[in-house]
């Protein structure tokens, strides 16, 4: 059955309605899942093995039937574990019904389904009982209910309600503790991504400033955790100021509490500096003596960083001080761990807190409307005085005397810029209204609010009134856009820019002028592993996970496979990649270039072509990215910021995400190295939709 899905498009910026396979959402989530990359982390899955067969071996010592709760058994990988290491019966527990349906041929295909019940139920809806899900309480607990944060999916009222409910009082748990660990650190990139600094602009008049409004300074922040690939930061980044702390632990083997927390650690400064930001992660000890261990830790915080494994789908976690404050070396304080039932917050104390202190439990929220518009990146973006300079020096020679300037981009200080660089006058557009706000406070702040206007609505809704019946003579965007995704979503400004044709003069200019849209193919160090086939994990047979994900039909019924083959999935996908080391292996190929001195064009626009391949590895994917000439002789790439090295190693924007299309043919661990020696490529830029469609494969295969 087809249903009609109502999408905001992002590149256009109209709501258009789509009609997809009824199960659709449940093949994204699918094909999007960390699910290969779970069963791709040998290093968990052998410590779980071990874990679930010595807590199999304490549970038969005594005598006992080991009867087992596995909760979020994904594709049931535990529940096979525990009845290969000796369980009397396992109760496999799902809520994700396309998960449930595919661990139950996973249960059946290896053998298990007279040990193993798959329960397709959240657990705190799971029964016990002669008429339940449970004929009675089980004795071992198996979970795999972690996120990067450690309790951000749920953990803690799973648990709790597990011991309440399903299990006997002492029950043996797989895990059976994690540990939260913490460490303070001075760091000026990892604070620009929560902090507006004050901005520099070199005008004929001098240096001005733009400094940020009080609110963004005192703003707490947002109390989402920022992932990380924290391994992929340079040491030389932020100064530590603290050894690792241990927070607090989770025991899983007795009662878990969800309840509001807090717990704090003393320490003395390892150096003097400005305590902004905590960098975290956590361990889980399988065992009750701690001998078996899986550790999140970065290189650093290792006793043998060479047996470090690599995983995407726990990482570690940066969390920002409310306030940034000087600390003394020797000088004792005090770091405390908050937490609620999903979330984990950070403060610095001169003393221990009262643990029962309910001042200390407020969740921090912003309040200063920036963190809700401005993502983490985007703050470092803004942050990044080269830009601001480069943007400067492109606006320098685009101003001229009388010039009416148009912004286009969500929360842009371009307006400022332009302001400061001699405008006569400038407009600028903001959509939202927390955006309107926050551009009305920074204005204010500046002493601007009478020098710039501020439009709050769409721009492709402007009327001449708002412009004050002027005509436009400089249109500009960054572009940046709220809504963008994928590098081409900011293809959005070219829309603006046609729909406002209207209000430009005649021989207005637009910066950027054109934009271009290029693509290098790249063997991946490690991020390839969270979209390789998994064929046999620990001994047992998940083909059938792996058909799911890539759309083969073995043992799948005809409307729930090719979970890859709907339109996003078939298009890259967005990864911030200075965090995914790679090797180029191709030269950059500039395939469409797009320009905005023009209204989009009626046609749609098509490129092909053939990539070589200059070095030697395994072609894993395109990735593709945006460049925008702002002037003839400037231009920004939100892509690669250098040419690559004689190996190939690249440097990507920090700023932004790129897109990557991978190449299934070479994601199989057992694929052949030297294979086909060019890629070939066909791109098409459907300007009625917005869309551009792509296909890229090895030379050997041929494209439709």
């Amino acid at each position: 059955m087809k249903v009609f899905c109502g999408r905001a498009n992002p590149t256009t910026g109209s709501l258009e309605w789509l009609e997809e396979d009824e199960h659709y959402d449940y093949h994204q989530e699918i094909a999007r899942s960390s699910y290969a990359d779970m069963l791709h982390d040998k290093d968990r899955n052998i410590k779980y093995y071990q874990g679930i067969r010595a807590a199999v071996s304490r549970v038969k010592d005594k005598g006992q039937k080991a009867l087992v709760l596995d909760i979020g058994t994904g594709t049931g990988l535990l529940s096979m574990m525990a009845v290969t290491a000796g369980a009397d019966f396992c109760y496999a527990v799902e809520v994700f019904k396309p998960m449930a349906e595919a661990a139950v041929k996973i249960v059946e295909k290896n053998g298990f389904s007279d040990k193993i019940k798959v329960i397709n139920k959240h657990s705190t809806e799971v029964t016990v009982g002669p008429d339940g899900d449970l004929p009675c309480r089980a004795n071992i607990l198996v979970t795999e209910l972690f996120d990067t944060e450690l309790i951000g999916e749920g953990a803690l009222p799973s648990y709790e309600h597990a011991h309440k409910h399903l299990v006997q009082e002492d029950c043996e748990a797989v895990p059976h503790r994690a540990t939260v660990y913490a460490q303070l650190v001075e760091s000026k990139r990892m604070w620009s991504w929560n902090k507006l600094f004050p901005v520099r602009v070199q005008t004929g008049l001098g240096e001005q400033l733009i400094i940020p409004p009080s609110e963004l300074e005192r703003c707490p922040g947002a109390p989402s955790v920022y992932d990380i690939q924290l391994n992929q930061v340079s040491p030389a980044d932020f100064t530590v100021l603290s050894d690792v702390l241990p927070m607090f632990s989770v025991d899983f083997s007795k009662q878990v509490s969800s309840s509001a927390a807090c717990h704090s650690k003393q320490f003395v400064p390892l150096a003097s500096g400005q305590a902004q930001v905590v960098l975290s992660w956590w361990d889980i000890e399988m065992d009750p003596e701690g001998k078996i261990k899986c550790t999140m830790a970065p290189f650093w915080a290792q006793t043998d960083p060479q047996e470090l494994q690599w995983r995407d789908h726990w990482m570690q976690c940066v969390y920002f001080l409310p306030q940034e404050e000087p600390i003394m070396q020797g000088s004792p304080r005090c770091l405390a761990a908050h937490h609620d039932d999903y979330c984990v917050w950070y403060s610095l104390q001169r003393t221990s807190p009262d643990e029962n202190n309910s001042a200390y439990q407020v969740r921090p929220v912003c309040d200063c409307q920036a963190h809700l518009l401005w993502n983490r990146p985007r703050f470092g973006e803004i942050n990044d005085q080269d830009r601001t300079d480069h943007y400067a020096r492109a606006l320098r020679t685009m101003l001229m005397p009388g010039s009416i300037c148009l912004c286009v981009s969500d929360g842009s200080l371009l307006s400022v810029l332009a302001h400061h660089l001699g405008a006569e006058q400038v407009f600028t557009v903001e959509s939202s209204v927390a955006s309107y706000r926050l551009m009305k406070r920074i204005f204010k702040v500046n002493h601007l609010e009478d020098k710039i206007t501020v439009i709050n609505k769409r721009p492709e809704l402007l009327t001449s009134a708002d412009l004050e019946g002027k005509k436009v003579s400089l249109l500009l965007g960054e572009p940046f856009f709220t809504t963008s995704l994928l590098p081409w979503h900011n293809l959005y400004f070219w829309y603006v820019r046609t729909s406002v044709d209207q209000h430009l003069a005649p021989g207005a200019v637009v910066m950027p002028q054109a934009a271009s849209l290029h693509a290098v193919i790249v063997e991946f160090r490690d991020l390839w592993r969270i979209r390789s086939p998994c064929g046999d994990c620990e001994g047992f047979d998940v083909h059938i996970m792996d058909d799911m994900i890539k759309g083969s039909s073995h043992g799948m019924s005809s409307h729930k496979k090719h979970s890859l083959d709907f339109r996003e999935s078939r298009e890259a996908e967005p990864q911030p990649l200075w965090e995914y080391p790679c090797r180029s292996l191709s030269e950059p190929r500039q395939i469409l270039t797009f320009d905005f001195q023009q209204p989009i064009p009626q046609q749609p626009m098509q490129s092909r072509g053939v990539m070589e391949l200059r070095r030697p590895g395994k072609s894993h994917g395109a990735v593709l990215w945006m460049e925008y000439q702002l002037t003839p002789d400037s231009t920004v790439s939100t892509g690669l910021m250098n040419p690559a090295e004689d190996k190939g190693d690249c440097c990507w924007n920090p700023h932004c995400k790129q897109a990557v299309y991978f190449l299934s043919a070479t994601l199989d661990p057992s694929a052949p190295l030297d294979g086909p020696q060019s890629v070939s490529y066909a791109v098409e830029f459907h300007p009625l939709t917005g869309d551009i469609t792509m296909e890229f494969r090895l030379a050997d295969d041929t494209l439709n």
